[in-house]
């Protein structure tokens, strides 16, 4: 089955508001095997909204339309559809009963407006809005399926899973599903992935890439006649990946780093404590967002002058004016002065240049240092990130995380 998405509103054309509809229908209807083939913003037009959805019905078998179920004059898109697809609009009075009720009870008149939210095309299945007042509607017209949703996030989220997933989860063994994993990986870029795991991709699946700040994502998909058999093609190259990319892999799907690296620092029972610098408390952000990292993660101390680096830390002064504060030397010496002051088991240090000023020929914009520090020794590595600041403070961000994993998966190495 294949779905097409049509968001409404001039809103999102201008840009006020981000479409956050796109992802979260996306994510849910790859997870029930439909394939989305195509997405349409649309301002509060009739005639570019019914242009849209003619086109849309020629291509695909599921059209889900956002947005234009309320009471105001601008709210077109019932209408709309009842025009394209030759349908004269009814009242459905259970709904006006219920926007009567609910008028009551506000003491409010039931004005044109509100009334206009009980009308629907002919033959339309109401879906009821358990947190708002403009229902939705479902319409099967000519082998085709039309879902016609709320715009506000919150009733479109609650309309879709209570009343739309039962609906769309009975159509999906009708025709061909497409199933999709995603493999995590750190610490190689979107080329160098390419060229260990490029010549996988076969017939039956293909691979994606999606590069990110620090990690690249390979979406792994299938279409098949089944969902068993959609999943098992995927996890037999899902397996071969993995074993291509090695400790590249960090995670599947849903997982971050910071729960990984959390995950293994609770399994051994180590604990962690952070001194950063470019990244400005980013690290310790991320790990502190994850319920339960109290166990493993004692604090982070956010070094950003040198004097913080000098009197707290105990990074000599002498060795920030010979290395600068940029400096394999002093990335180590603040590790370890995170370490000793927290009494943890590992220290990370990071210091870098996240621009876009500061950089120089022998020291550009996006060089890092990034330090271990555990009982065992101390190994600090070189890093130079691309892009601006906020992708170099990223990067920084899963490079350090990254060692942390590492050095929990391998032990120290030197």
């Amino acid at each position: 089955m294949q779905a097409e998405l049509i968001f409404t509103g001039t809103e999102l054309l201008l840009g006020e508001i981000l479409n956050t509809h796109a992802q979260y229908l996306g994510r849910r209807l790859l997870a029930l095997g439909i394939e989305v083939i195509l997405h349409t913003t649309v301002g509060d037009n009739w005639e570019r909204l019914a242009q849209v959805l003619r086109q849309s019905l020629q291509r695909a078998d599921l059209i889900i339309i956002t947005g234009g179920l309320g009471p105001t004059s601008d709210d077109l898109t019932k209408e709309t559809v009842a025009g394209v697809l030759g349908l004269p609009m009814v009242v459905d009075e259970p709904t006006l009963r219920s926007l009567e009720e609910y008028a009551a009870r506000r003491r409010v008149a039931v004005t044109e407006g509100v009334a206009k939210q009980a009308c629907f095309p002919a033959g339309a299945r109401i879906l009821p809005n358990p947190v708002g007042t403009a229902p939705g509607a479902l319409l099967e017209h000519q082998g085709k399926v039309l879902v016609l949703l709320p715009g506000p996030p919150g009733e479109l989220k609650a309309m879709f899973e209570e009343a739309v997933v039962p609906y769309l989860s009975s159509l999906v063994g009708r025709g061909p599903v497409i199933y999709s994993r995603v493999i995590k990986v750190t610490g190689l870029g979107e080329v160098g992935v390419q060229q260990l795991i490029g010549d996988l991709e076969g017939e039956q699946a293909s691979i994606a890439y999606l590069a990110r700040p620090g990690e690249v994502h390979v979406r792994v998909s299938a279409r098949a006649a089944g969902a068993e058999q959609a999943r098992q093609v995927v996890g037999d190259l899902l397996g071969r990946v993995q074993e291509r990319l090695g400790d590249y892999v960090f995670g599947f799907d849903d997982e971050v780093l910071e729960e990984v690296v959390g995950r293994l620092l609770a399994e051994r029972g180590l604990t962690l404590a952070l001194a950063e610098s470019c990244t400005g408390g980013l690290i310790g952000a991320r790990l502190t967002s994850v319920p339960g990292s109290s166990r493993y993660f004692l604090g982070s101390l956010v070094a950003y002058h040198n004097r913080v680096k000098e009197k707290v830390l105990g990074v000599p002064g002498e060795l920030l004016q010979s290395c600068g504060a940029v400096s394999r030397e002093v990335a180590v010496t603040m590790a370890r002065g995170a370490r000793l002051l927290a009494g943890a088991d590992i220290g990370v240090g990071v210091t870098g240049i996240a621009g876009p000023e500061g950089g120089t020929p022998d020291k550009p914009v996006g060089l890092t240092y990034i330090a271990l520090d555990v009982p065992e020794g101390s190994l600090a590595r070189e890093f130079r990130f691309p892009g601006r600041r906020e992708a170099v403070r990223q990067g920084a961000a899963n490079a350090a995380l990254n060692m942390v994993r590492l050095y929990l998966l391998r032990g120290f190495s030197g």
